[in-house]
């Protein structure tokens, strides 16, 4: 089957939320045809490459979803590739080619209690599983972050409980997530875990949840979004390599 054409959207306007996040908002022609509850799918953004017909394909999350526009935000590494850092230059009425949107990825909203980790490039999806979690939610979220500066206002049930971990140095340091994980009390019950993050903290966090926990696959989505020291299609071979 032919791969459909991918959507121009332009670029509608371009804020900083936090020192290390930058949200654009997409929206034009392109979006007429968008279906519509898309908050939290995927993305597939194509840039050009100097010398190449073919272009990068680098994959984010629709964070917000209104009539006629989406938000996707952006975290803005000092050694960012192409995504990045055309997030920190691009001017509202530019344009940028997608695919998809692609499945989304939610917790199980039936479950007893809720467990969700992750990094900054998983935030965007987090924040919309954390806002879509039922009122009588009880769990924990476990974020690393940065700095202190990117803490995002989200809101979550009552008994559901944030824990924001500040780390400079996201990659060279993956013991922190896990750790803070791994110290959680484990709650009775059904769980629902949902962990997105590098690719060597996804490995450890995958063996505790499979192993010592036990989690079947109705229970557990576990995967990694990016890899310390690789580019997006470096990072997809050892996906591959790993699965």
């Amino acid at each position: 089957m032919a791969r459909p054409d991918p959507r121009t959207l332009e670029v509608i306007r371009v804020k900083q939320i936090t020192p290390n996040m930058r949200r654009v908002t997409l929206g034009g022609k392109g979006l007429i045809s968008f279906p519509d509850d898309q908050e939290s799918a995927y993305l597939k953004m194509l840039f050009q490459q100097e010398g190449s017909d073919r272009p990068m394909l680098r994959t984010y999350t629709v964070r917000y979803q209104r009539d006629n526009e989406i938000d996707v935000d952006f975290v803005l590494h000092h050694d960012g590739g192409p995504a990045a850092k055309w997030a920190a230059a691009v001017k509202p009425g530019e344009t940028i080619d997608i695919r998809g949107p692609g499945p989304k990825k939610l917790v199980d909203n039936t479950a007893d209690w809720f467990l969700i980790v992750g990094d900054m490039t998983a935030l965007p999806a987090i924040s919309v599983n954390i806002e879509n979690l039922p009122a009588n939610a009880k769990g924990h979220a476990v974020i690393e972050i940065i700095e202190k500066e990117d803490i995002q206002d989200l809101s979550a049930p009552e008994n559901f409980d944030i824990h924001w971990l500040v780390n400079p140095r996201p990659g060279e340091d993956s013991q922190m997530l896990v750790s803070k994980t791994l110290s959680l009390p484990w709650q009775n019950g059904k769980p629902s875990v949902w962990a997105a993050c590098e690719f060597s903290a996804m490995r450890q966090l995958r063996e505790y949840f499979r192993n010592d926990r036990q989690l079947d696959k109705s229970e557990l989505y576990i995967s990694s979004y990016w890899k310390h020291g690789n580019d997006e299609d470096a990072h997809k071979i050892a996906k591959r390599a790993d699965a």
